[in-house]
């Protein structure tokens, strides 16, 4: 029997019964929905609304259920997580779990579940990325004396350390960090009390609950925590920036990794082969990461749509939330801890690296040379745009060119200007740059990032 059907007179037909059921799915937070009963029983006895047997008799039956939790055996009629641990401790305990759900609504026990597992999943993706992170540093200590083409539009722009490149992966996920850190003080409110929508009838202790189940805030009004998913929200929207950041980084690897660079090479234990091409060594790895991007905007999109027309405060609509917020913790966990895997085990190919480099990566510290030669930047520039362009037309090499080759373009060219990927990465040494001390002090700065707790876990 249904624990709502006293105002029913007939019984929900077989494919209502599948379409409303959503235990398949939320028994995923049968740790956090047994944790909030725990709490809400002692609160119960706290205001005197249980005796401390029947308080003690629901906690021993709670935690019996939590330490052995393939033992519980649900039925067709348990709609949700939260009917079918009321009903097994009814019927292990008797009229004391009947009493449990006094003052208590289903709107609120699910705005509590998702919140206490989101905190742990956090905290779960809290080291992930660190994980990461550590790798990527560990990637730029490495690679502190290569010098390697860096791009816009994917053509060659200017030279840079390979380490300044994979410490701007670093700084990227550092603001993950702190997105998700953010995130947590919007989870870290107990919604708990709040009834099916106006507050519950009977004087239960909320800041005790608060206390009990780790939380630094209660809701201050009952409509809106039953409502409100903007806590799935702004944790799906920092997963998304953190899956573009990884599909960007794939992104690259890919292309780098593609024989017409060769600066890296996958491991085999990141990549496949073909089933009909025995020469193919397929980055897959790197391309379901970008590929699963895809997926974590759409969830993303998913709760946006289902919450964009909702009247307050609960609707059954929002039963499709936990889907997308699974599976996009899901996803990312797996993105996380693949692309950790893959930069861990990376090739990096110097020789390759050193062969893509080209005179032409050095015609902005030409203009910069007669600028500071007393040349305007903006004269300047159109002068070794026209050097690029007669050397491209004449197919001569830039570093080809001597000092009075150059002096017939502009009287104004230093005699000490040399094409020199060196001296160009060296004269960037301002913070944030590529030059070598810049680059230190970035490695520095990564290495207290982590050591610092992004929040206290």
């Amino acid at each position: 029997m249904k624990m709502w059907e006293g105002r029913f007179s007939q019984k929900n037909a077989p494919a209502m019964e599948r379409f409303n059921r959503s235990l398949g799915f939320d028994k995923r937070l049968i740790a956090e929905d047994i944790a909030g009963s725990v709490a809400y029983a002692r609160a119960l006895a706290k205001a005197g609304l249980l005796s401390k047997n029947e308080a003690a008799a629901i906690v021993r039956g709670l935690d019996k259920m939590r330490s052995h939790p393939a033992a519980l055996r649900f039925t067709a009629a348990d709609e949700d997580i939260h009917m079918a641990i009321e009903r097994i401790l009814s019927e292990r305990i008797g009229t004391p779990g009947k009493k449990l759900h006094t003052g208590r609504s289903r709107n609120s026990q699910i705005a509590l579940d998702t919140r206490l597992y989101l905190k742990k999943e956090i905290y779960s993706l809290d080291a992930a990325l660190r994980t990461l992170m550590r790798a990527v540093l560990t990637r730029a200590e490495k690679t502190t004396t290569v010098i390697m083409p860096a791009f816009t539009h994917l053509q060659k722009a200017q030279p840079v350390l390979m380490a300044h490149y994979f410490l701007s992966w670093f700084f990227m996920l550092e603001r993950d960090l702190r997105r998700f850190s953010q995130c947590l003080v919007t989870v870290d409110v107990l919604p708990l009390g709040s009834g099916a929508l106006a507050g519950s009838a009977y004087p239960i202790d909320r800041a005790f609950l608060a206390r009990a189940l780790g939380f630094s805030a209660m809701s201050d009004n009952s409509i809106d925590a039953v409502s409100d998913r903007d806590y799935m929200l702004e944790f799906m929207s920092c997963a998304a920036i953190t899956a573009m950041h990884l599909s960007r980084f794939a992104e690259d690897l890919v292309i780098f990794s593609s024989p017409g660079y060769g600066f890296f090479e996958l491991a085999d234990a990141y990549a496949t082969g073909s089933s009909m091409m025995p020469n193919k060594k397929n980055p897959d790895s790197l391309e379901l990461v970008r590929g699963k991007t895809g997926r974590v905007y759409g969830n993303l999109v998913t709760l946006l749509t289902v919450m964009k027309g909702l009247p307050l405060t609960y609707n059954k609509d929002m039963q499709e939330d936990k889907e997308p917020l699974f599976d996009t913790i899901d996803t990312l966990d797996g993105c996380l801890e693949i692309f950790t895997g893959v930069l861990d085990t990376l090739t990096v190919n110097p020789e390759r690296v050193a062969a893509m480099l080209s005179a032409d990566l050095l015609a902005t510290d030409l203009a910069d040379a007669l600028t500071k030669n007393k040349t305007p930047f903006r004269e300047a520039h159109a002068i070794v745009g026209r050097i690029v362009r007669d050397c491209a037309q004449k197919g001569v090499p830039l570093e080809t060119l001597t000092h009075a080759d150059l002096r017939k373009y502009s009287p104004r060219v230093p005699g000490t200007f040399s094409f020199c990927y060196h001296t160009s990465i060296a004269a960037r040494s301002l913070p944030g740059g590529t030059g070598s001390s810049s680059v230190r002090a970035q490695i520095c700065k990564a290495r207290t990032i982590l050591k610092r707790k992004t929040y206290d876990i």
